[in-house]
């Protein structure tokens, strides 16, 4: 999550070169190859990371009503291959790639939003509900069959979570509220949570990958200020 200036950036048609770190698409493979710093406590990160695609979406989605910001699941459903060497870690996995863009900021737009993506028989289930700044909600709940179409199906019922260490507030959408609940929290910050929930969807116990984001308190002066502690800038 480094920030680089444009000197440290290199494209083509295949490969993106950010810095010592590259993603690389051969037509059948992603290949992530990371060579970073960590901030606070100076530590290699090294490694490299395969996303072999199982699905692939080639429109994106709007997630506001004027049109101006948008996610794109490129690879809802993958097979992913970690191997770092800095630290020692190994995984497989299934794992997916996307991406957001917009025409402005995001805290211009949203209030905040809650996100959730879990494996589910036929495919992947993906969990979108946003609030933009006017009151306005939207809720996205969208099944992606690798062998079929993208699905719209009726999202569940809405199921407040614990709120995190940072007094992050998490909600989800379960077919079980009572037995849906946060397994494990990933990463945590004033104004971003990142968990494993479990929870249920289409009659089946999974586990999903969840976010929760408050641009209310991203906009605060003291998060901006805290902001390079935890993405560093090198413009140099």
């Amino acid at each position: 999550m480094t920030e680089r200036g444009s000197r440290d950036l290199s494209r083509s048609a295949g490969v993106l070169s950010v810095g010592p770190s590259a993603m690389e698409w051969d037509g059948d493979c992603l290949t992530v190859t990371i060579d970073e710093i960590t901030p606070l406590i100076p530590r290699r990160v090294r490694g490299t990371v395969k996303l072999y695609p199982e699905a692939l979406q080639h429109r994106p989605m709007p997630l506001d009503r004027a049109g101006r910001h948008c996610w794109w699941p490129i690879a809802p459903c993958a097979r992913v291959e970690a191997r770092f060497e800095d630290p020692g870690l190994a995984w497989n996995g299934h794992g997916y790639l996307d991406f957001n863009t917009g025409a402005e900021p995001l805290e211009d737009r949203f209030v905040s939003w809650n996100w959730s993506r879990a494996c589910v028989p036929g495919g992947a289930a993906v969990l979108y509900d946003l609030i933009e700044r006017d009151g306005e909600t939207l809720t996205l709940a969208i099944k992606f069959d690798p062998k079929a179409d993208v699905i719209d199906f009726e999202p569940p019922a809405l199921k407040r979570l614990a709120t995190s260490f940072w007094r992050m507030k998490r909600t989800t959408r379960t077919e079980d509220p009572d037995g849906t609940r946060v397994g494990k929290t990933l990463e945590d910050s004033p104004f971003y949570a990142r968990s494993l929930v479990e929870t249920t969807l289409f009659g089946t116990k999974t586990v999903a990958m969840h976010e929760s984001l408050d641009l209310d308190r991203f906009r605060n002066p003291v998060v901006q200020t805290m902001l390079p502690y935890k993405m560093p800038r090198r413009f140099f």
